[in-house]
């Protein structure tokens, strides 16, 4: 059998990270026995691990070439390994897979997160014993969990999460192969060679993008999203939606592209059009010297980051698509829903926080081996410092109390901001603010009858409520042409918003000026 990764990636460190790779120069049934246990809890979310069998460790690091295991015991080996994996509760088996390196034989086994956590292994395989602990990973360490530890590991078992439960709306026929064989291919995986010829269903069982019975087999959510063509049949609203306002949200002029299919081509579909239709650089040269300044209106690696964090991090149990908007000012990318209460909106402004609760795990396993993402938390300080080294604003990040959303705003370098303000044609006796035109005609005609604030927000389509308070309600008031019904407590639960005469008369004017915003 062989893994859906590349060997030689495993043993450096290239597509694992450390901490999910652990060393053994001989066969050590119970140490083994207590890494399986704790890989298979993956308390951290991180996708299992791998235990090499056969390979020596100095500091952190394997050393090569391998001290290697007798051929004459490979077989004896697994079979133990097989033993071992019943001795566990409820019981959990690794895939096994045997390499020749370097002229030496090893073992390696892949130790999934399973999905009947907790598990539970005998503290001892001597006979007599019936101590059992459950195991995590500290670290490149396995360690006995402490009480709170596993109060936590228990809760987290409570749900199996959503990408890597099964689909039983679906079939394994959705599922195509020539899908599998190019993610295969991408990652320079050897299983790529046997794919072809290996039963189908054996296929999806050893990338664990199918479960069940063999009666009743069935993809995971994960299997569907990655290798189906169309996976926002099955999850509604699993796109990218980039819109691109070259004046302002109230204008009539807008552009919008929607990005569909398996997640890594839509992501990466996304980006290339993100590089090519919004990526803009400028060079500045200067008489007092030979090297000229480069900036972009927005640096490629962090836009990167955040359409990518957003793949990975959102819900696709929420029927709402990843937003992408191009403002005059600033790019945004918003995402439903939030982040994980653990997580403080001050630190993560810092780049400074610390969270390992993944919401999704098995996307993620999938986009770290494309390396598309590390997932490791590296996201937020990369944004961080591409947009510092672009000369450009620091990266805002908005939530709301409840976590229902996740925006993050990418201003513009201040060079390409001052730019479009000399580009803007300055006219007179237009609206404040961002709201021009037709849609500010539309809301003084709505709001003839007094109106909710919530109502005119669904009426122009504004999802967000701070865009909608700054772009929309506040200038149509500091003009003068919508105002409280209750002006003497803004805040009131009844409070509501009329047309006033002035907007009226504006409202009045001719319909060609009122479309130019005139």
């Amino acid at each position: 059998m062989h893994l859906p990764i590349r060997i030689d990636d495993v043993l450096h460190g290239q597509a694992v990270e450390w901490e999910r790779l652990e060393f053994k120069q001989g066969w050590n049934p119970e140490s083994v026995l207590h890494t399986m246990c704790a890989f298979a809890n993956d308390f951290h979310n991180l996708g299992g691990g791998y235990i090499i069998i056969g390979v020596a460790e100095s500091h952190g690091q394997p050393v090569l070439p391998p001290a290697g295991l007798a051929a004459h015991t490979l077989d004896t080996i697994q079979k133990d390994i097989l033993e071992i994996g019943h001795r566990m509760v409820p019981h959990y088996h690794p895939v096994i897979a045997p390499y020749i390196v370097q002229a030496k034989h090893i073992l390696v086994l892949w130790c999934p997160g399973g999905q009947t956590r907790p598990y539970k292994a005998p503290v001892s395989l001597t006979k007599g014993n019936r101590e059992f602990a459950l195991y995590i990973r500290k670290g490149s360490a396995t360690v006995k969990a402490r009480h709170e530890d596993e109060i936590e590991m228990i809760g987290l078992a409570a749900t199996v999460p959503f990408d890597d439960r099964l689909c039983h709306s679906a079939s394994l026929s959705d599922l195509q192969l020539p899908l599998i064989q190019n993610l295969l291919r991408q990652v320079g995986s050897d299983l790529l060679a046997d794919s072809a010829r290996m039963d189908f269903a054996q296929l999806c069982r050893r990338m664990r993008i199918a479960g069940g019975p063999p009666e009743t087999l069935h993809p995971l959510n994960v299997g569907l999203m990655f290798f189906n063509p169309a996976p926002q049949e099955f999850f509604p609203q699993t796109q990218i939606d980039v819109v691109q306002f070259p004046e302002d949200p109230g204008a009539d002029t807008f552009t919008e592209k929607t990005f569909l299919g398996p997640l890594d081509r839509m992501l990466k579909d996304a980006l290339a059009h993100l590089r090519n239709a919004v990526i803009e650089e400028r060079v500045v040269k200067h008489g007092d010297r030979a090297e000229a300044d480069r900036f972009f209106n927005v640096p490629y690696a962090a836009l990167e980051e955040a359409v990518v964090n957003a793949v990975y991090h959102r819900s696709y149990e929420v029927r709402e698509p990843i937003e992408i908007r191009v403002l005059p000012e600033e790019v945004t990318v918003a995402s439903y829903p939030g982040l994980d209460r653990s997580i403080n909106i001050a630190q993560l402004q810092s780049g400074r926080f610390a969270t390992r609760r993944y919401r999704n795990r098995r996307i993620g396993e999938f986009l770290k081996e494309l390396s598309l993402t590390e997932g490791r938390g590296t996201g937020i300080p990369k944004m961080l410092k591409a947009m510092q080294q672009n000369g450009s604003p620091p990266p805002l990040f908005k939530t709301d109390e409840d976590r229902t959303f996740f925006l993050v705003r990418l201003p513009l370098h201040p060079r390409f901001i001052k730019e479009a303000a000399q580009r803007k044609p300055q006219t007179t006796g237009q609206v404040t603010g961002q709201v021009t035109g037709q849609v500010a005609a539309d809301v003084l005609q709505f709001c003839q009858r007094p109106r909710k604030a919530s109502e005119i927000q669904s009426l122009i389509r504004v999802k967000h409520r701070e865009t909608f308070q700054n772009n929309y309600l506040k200038p149509l008031m500091a003009k003068g042409w919508i105002a409280f019904t209750i002006p003497e407590k803004p805040k009131s639960r009844l409070q509501r918003y009329r047309t006033t005469p002035e907007g009226n008369t504006w409202l009045q004017r001719p319909r060609a000026d009122l479309v130019a915003g005139g």
